[in-house]
Parts: C-alpha cells; sequence; structure tokens
C-alpha cells in the first residue's frame, strides 16, 4: 500500500511540475500588462509567430493594446509598442533588463560561438576606434578600393560601349556589396611587385565570389536555425557550413591576408588575451562576417529599386550625387579617370542619406530583446504603470511601433527619398500626438544594444549607391514591375529580403 501512495504522489508531482512548465498555472497580476498564453501549452504562439511575427503582433495589438504578454516557445514576453517607452527600456539598467543573456544564447546556437564577458566591451571600443571617425576614414577607402576591384576594374578597357547588361538586381547587389565589405575587413591576397597586383586582385575576385555563395546557403538556413527549426537534412547542411566559414575564416589564414582591418586583426588579439582558444576565435570570425555584411547587400538592393521604381528619387539623388562629384574636382566621362568617392564626399549628401533612411524605415525590422533579471516598473505615455516580471523577456518591435505607424509617418507603405530631410538639408523631427519622439526609425536597434557597426555599414551602402549611380544608367527590365513581397520569415532578424528577385539592365553612362 504505501508503494502504490508513493507512486501516485510521485506521478502527481510530475504531472504539476509538467503543468507548470507548459505555464498552465501562469496568471496576470493586477500591476502587469494583459496575458495571452495562445492555443497550445508551452508553445503558446511560437509557430504563428515564426510563421509571420509582424501579423502576429499586429493582431495582438488591437486585441490588448501597446502593452501585452504573450507566451512562446516556454517563454513569456511582454511586448511593448509605445514608442515613448522606448528610453526607459533601452537605457534601464543592465541590473534589470540586460540584451546579453538572450543574444549569446543565440550567438552559441547560430554560429557556435560562447562570447565571454568582456566580448561585448572588446566589440564597442573596436568599433568606435575603426568604424567611426578616423578610423572610418580609412575602412571607407579600403572599401572604395575593393568596390573598385570588383565592378569598376573593366570600365576603361572598353568591353562594354554603351550596350545594356541585364542582371538580377537583389543578386547583384548582396554579391557585390558583401564581397567588398568581406575584402576590406578580413583582407586581401598578398603580391610581390606591381606585375603580379592583377592576379591577386583576380584571386580575390574569384575567393569572395565562392565564399559569397556559401554564405547566401547559409543566410537562407538562418532564421530557421535562429527558430531551431531546421528538418534534419538542412541541419546537416547548416554545420557544414559553419565548419566551412570556421576554416575559411580562421585566424591562421586571416595572418596570411595583406590589409586585413584592425577591426578584425584586433579584436582576435584581444580575445586571446582574454583566454578565448583559437577554434572559438575563428567562431567569432564568422559571427562577426555575418554582422557585418548580413544586412546592407539587401538593403542596397531595396534602395536601388525605389530608386529605379520611382523617376523623381532617382532623378534628385543623381542629381546630388553629380554635384559632389563635380565640387570634389572630379568628373565622370569617357576617358577620364576613375571617380575615387571619399568620406567627406559621403558627408555632403543629405538627400541619399535621407533615402538610406526611407529605405531602412521600409525593410529594416530588427525585434530588440531583454531579459527581465528583476522586476521593474515600465509606465505608458497614457500613465499606465505596468510590472515587468523577473524571468520574463521584454521586446520591442519598431517596425510596427514607429516605422510603419502612420501617425509618425504619413503613407508609410510609400517610398519618400526625402521623408527624413527639410529642404534646406537639415534633419527632420517627428511627432506623435503632438509630442516630439527620440525613437521615430531604429533600424540599429537602440541603447546598449544598438549596432555598432551601423556608420560602416552605412558607408558601404552609400559608396555602391554612390558609385552605381555615378557610372552607370539604370532601369527595371519590367518597367511596370510590382514591389516584391518580402519574406516573412525573416521579420526581426534584420533588413527583408524578398520572396523574389527583380531584373534589370544597366550600362555605362554616356
Amino acid at each position: 500500500m504505501a508503494l502504490w501512495v508513493s507512486l501516485f504522489c510521485t506521478l502527481i508531482a510530475s504531472l504539476l511540475g509538467g503543468l507548470y512548465l507548459l505555464g498552465a498555472f501562469r496568471r496576470q497580476r493586477p500591476d502587469e500588462s494583459p496575458l495571452d498564453k495562445g492555443p497550445i501549452p508551452w508553445l503558446g504562439y511560437l509557430l504563428e509567430f515564426r510563421r509571420d511575427s509582424s501579423a502576429f503582433l499586429k493582431r495582438m495589438q488591437r486585441k490588448h493594446g501597446d502593452v501585452f504578454t504573450v507566451l512562446i516557445g516556454g517563454h513569456y514576453f511582454t511586448f511593448v509598442m509605445d514608442p515613448f517607452c522606448f528610453g526607459a527600456i533601452v537605457k534601464e539598467s543592465r541590473s534589470k533588463l540586460d540584451f546579453r543573456t538572450f543574444a549569446s544564447k543565440l550567438v552559441l546556437q547560430v554560429f557556435g560561438y560562447q562570447p565571454i564577458e568582456a566580448n561585448h566591451t572588446i566589440i564597442h571600443a573596436l568599433s568606435t576606434k575603426h568604424l567611426m571617425g578616423d578610423g572610418l576614414t580609412v575602412m571607407t577607402q579600403a572599401t572604395m578600393e575593393n568596390f573598385r576591384k570588383l565592378i569598376l576594374f573593366d570600365l576603361s578597357s572598353g568591353k562594354e560601349k554603351g550596350a545594356w547588361q541585364e542582371d538580377n538586381l537583389f543578386h547583384y547587389c548582396y554579391n557585390i556589396v558583401f564581397r567588398a565589405g568581406y575584402l576590406a575587413l578580413y583582407g586581401t591576397e598578398p603580391y610581390q611587385g606591381a606585375e603580379n597586383k592583377e592576379k591577386a586582385n583576380e584571386q580575390d575576385r574569384i575567393h569572395s565570389n565562392q565564399l559569397f555563395h556559401e554564405f547566401r546557403k547559409y543566410d537562407r538556413l538562418f532564421p530557421r536555425l535562429a527558430y531551431a527549426a531546421l528538418p534534419p537534412k538542412d541541419k546537416i547542411e547548416a554545420e557544414r557550413l559553419k565548419r566551412f566559414f570556421w576554416s575559411m575564416l580562421s585566424v591562421k589564414k586571416s595572418c596570411q591576408k595583406d590589409n586585413i582591418s584592425g577591426w578584425i586583426s584586433e579584436q582576435n588579439q584581444l580575445l586571446a588575451e582574454n583566454g578565448v582558444p583559437e577554434y572559438m576565435r575563428d567562431r567569432c570570425m564568422f559571427m562577426l562576417l555575418w554582422a557585418s555584411q548580413g544586412n546592407t547587400g539587401p538593403t542596397a538592393f531595396w534602395l536601388l529599386f525605389y530608386l529605379m521604381k520611382h523617376p523623381e528619387a532617382m532623378k534628385a539623388v543623381r542629381k546630388e550625387v553629380d554635384k559632389v562629384t563635380r565640387e570634389n574636382g572630379q568628373e565622370v566621362k569617357p576617358g577620364s579617370p576613375l571617380i575615387n568617392i571619399t568620406r567627406d564626399m559621403l558627408n555632403q549628401t543629405p538627400i541619399l542619406d535621407s533615402a538610406v533612411e526611407e529605405t531602412l524605415r521600409l525593410v529594416a525590422a530588427p525585434i530588440l530583446v531583454r531579459a527581465v533579471l528583476q522586476d521593474t516598473k515600465l509606465k505608458t505615455s497614457s500613465g499606465t504603470e505596468y510590472t515587468l516580471r523577473k524571468g520574463d523577456r521584454v521586446a520591442l518591435f519598431p517596425h510596427i511601433s514607429v516605422q510603419m505607424n502612420p501617425e509618425i509617418h504619413p503613407e508609410p507603405h510609400e517610398f519618400r527619398y526625402d521623408r527624413f530631410v527639410n529642404p534646406d538639408g537639415t534633419k527632420k523631427d517627428f511627432y506623435k500626438n503632438g509630442k516630439k519622439l527620440k525613437y521615430f526609425n531604429m533600424p540599429w536597434g537602440a541603447g546598449v544594444s544598438i549596432c555598432p557597426g551601423r556608420f560602416f555599414a552605412t558607408a558601404e551602402i552609400k559608396l555602391f549607391v554612390f558609385l552605381m549611380l555615378s557610372q552607370y544608367d539604370l532601369e527595371l527590365v519590367n518597367g511596370e514591375e510590382e514591389t516584391p513581397a518580402i519574406d516573412t520569415s525573416r521579420w526581426g532578424f534584420g533588413t527583408m529580403q524578398p520572396v523574389r528577385d527583380v531584373r534589370f539592365r544597366y550600362r555605362l553612362r554616356l
């Protein structure tokens, strides 16, 4: 009899424990936001969220208001859609709201890299040194040289002679921007003597193109890999690709390159000094490649697409590009030297800046997540105060909250190249309910987790578009081309990608 009682008690305890883990006993407290646990124990809304995060969050916002808590894959997420609350969240101390807990798990799962405590400090310090200020001037020049190597090397050969060439726009932009950024950061083929320079350049073109094709394979798997939702066959492929990049970007191979950036070389050095083993530093190099190059090419695609689709925008940006080129003593004409675009020139383009910002507003959609380490109060703009519960996660999705909010950006689905610039070239302010907003466009995140490489990424995009507009006539093959739909599985991971490519054509400007 005692045995049966013991077994019965054990069964009941196991059942209650399972129900607890599945979230059956979670209840909304009086000072907490509306709670919605979804239709499936533990999973909650995971399947719907993974399928189309934006559509799901819009539905939840209509149902519950600007602050709500939902169960997603065993974790409770409180989504805050009130932009006036953003500052309190992104500036809250790490002892209360910590983004590193979530980020570290994701980085380990996706890249096989286990971050150390000093990682965040190292990346930010070296990004400030090499990807901002004087360091950015050096990196801009290095990227410019690699763009010339990739897309301008045959301009003086007379091969094209004004004939139109056709290509797929997304592939073209992603390919060229990725490769130029990769070569600028990770170094180029060494050579001795001027006679070997072109051979080394050709090797860089071949090697970077091969690397890009493998990167695209991994990039396509990325969303499902991040959700741990890959089928067995794709899991095997993801592991193969990880090992490929760990080898190709290894610190041993990096040491054999010329012109490796300080951002990469010093990162390896500081990680070694902090006791990170070599195999783990190889993995860090892969993480840095995706972080630096995973969104710039897709953004360049959307920008060029919108410019070609909106002739008035193309005319205004090209006029500015030509003006800046002339004012800096350069000219694009047959037989003239290839132009050299400097960081100083990129600082003279308020209209291009606005077009870049508008593109990011439309297509950049990160989800910003913080782990709640202790109960934290949050006051909304309406005066309502909620408590964020310890152990939960708090999340922002600025794409819905501010970037596509018609109260902040009228006709938010329309591309307006000058949305972010005043007629005198100064930046516009934005308001909601008559109150000025600090956070009206957040493609790079905010606070301590803001993208440290955002200035370099912007410079890459602007360099590429500046070159394309100055050197080529560009047009869509189909003059009535519809804007392609986006891949909804990529919500939350940066710049969105199209579900299909778009044909375009280009020729040397005469």
